[in-house]
């Protein structure tokens, strides 16, 4: 079960710091085409979700992997579980699909579970 828990966390930590180092940076023309939900947000808004994505996708592996404020694990994965919702949401409304949100979702959700 660690192994699982340690694979779950990894793969959610490089996926919200990529993602949210990509919302710091103004995207290219084909890049604004597939991130639609850009046009929600102002640019400020954007860069705080994006540094709320980095935060936790450190936060999600670090603590755990030093031994140095092991409860900051779930908590991030709780958190990143919110910013998914939130962003279920917004795809929902924009009618776009939330697969992709859902499964982070469920990742989020195993973390907490499984190192509360």
């Amino acid at each position: 079960m660690n192994v699982l828990l340690w694979i779950i966390q990894i793969l959610l930590g490089v996926a919200f710091v990529v993602s949210g180092a990509g919302k710091f940076f103004p995207p290219g023309e084909r890049a604004r085409e597939q991130q639609a939900y850009r046009e929600d947000f102002t640019p400020a808004q954007l860069r705080g979700i994006g540094a709320l994505e980095v935060l936790g996708g450190l936060g999600v592996v670090l603590p755990w992997a030093t031994g140095i404020a092991t409860f900051l694990t779930p908590l991030a994965a709780a958190g990143l579980g919110l910013i998914m919702i939130g962003a279920a949401v917004v795809h929902r409304r924009r009618k776009e699909g939330i697969a992709v949100n859902l499964v982070l979702l469920a990742m989020a959700v195993i973390v907490v579970a499984g190192r509360f």
